[in-house]
């Protein structure tokens, strides 16, 4: 027969042990909600190294971005992002959590239609819906601030699995095609010979 005495010492250790689990949930510390944001001049140099990061070099191979395979050399630079900045019909979003920048995405204004390029999410980030909220908050703005119907973008051909992202997510492919600026260091330095970009676009509801 269980004494009362070993009851209540049983409960004790149910007590303590229920306060140590609370004591630890309690220092958990929860990721800060997503923040969005129009970038600065002062943001120029880490949107350059976060572009960089995700499409070129062996950093960029930690993520499924990279264009590492197409392409060597610079993805943009701090001259061309200054200039994205500063145009009245551009605008460059920001993606951040903690004060910490993660994503971001370029908008141009062309009548109403938006075209968006630029697009860059951390490579130790990537997977986990970033993308698809700096995306989402592209159309919004676009479509919200500008009054933009439709949302542009051109996209490497043989870049087959980001058109299926983007395609998983209301976008067409237009049929038209554009080509690539072969010749432009500020593109990159291609390691083929056939690239060229396909057109998607979608209608903003």
């Amino acid at each position: 027969m269980i004494s009362f005495c070993n009851l209540f010492r049983a409960s004790l250790t149910v007590q303590y042990a229920y306060s140590c689990l609370v004591a630890t949930l309690m220092t958990i510390r929860h990721p800060a909600p997503l923040a969005f944001r129009s970038a600065t001049a002062e943001d120029a140099p880490a949107i350059v190294a976060l572009v960089q990061s995700a499409y070129r070099g062996a950093a960029s191979r930690v993520g499924w971005t990279t264009e590492a395979d197409l392409l060597d050399g610079q993805r943009t630079d701090v001259a061309a992002v200054a200039a994205l900045i500063e145009s009245p019909a551009s605008r460059i979003l920001l993606c951040e959590q903690d004060d910490t920048m993660l994503a971001s995405a370029h908008l141009e204004r062309q009548g109403d239609t938006c075209h968006f390029g630029m697009f860059a999410v951390r490579p130790d980030r990537q997977g986990a819906g970033l993308g698809k909220a700096m995306l989402s908050e592209a159309e919004r703005y676009a479509r919200a601030v500008w009054a933009c119907r439709v949302l542009q973008m051109t996209v490497i051909t043989q870049r087959t699995e980001l058109i299926t992202w983007y395609e998983r997510r209301g976008y067409q492919r237009t049929g038209e095609f554009k080509a690539f600026p072969y010749g432009d260091v500020r593109f990159g330095l291609p390691k083929r010979s056939d690239l060229r970009l396909d057109v998607l676009q979608k209608v903003l509801l």
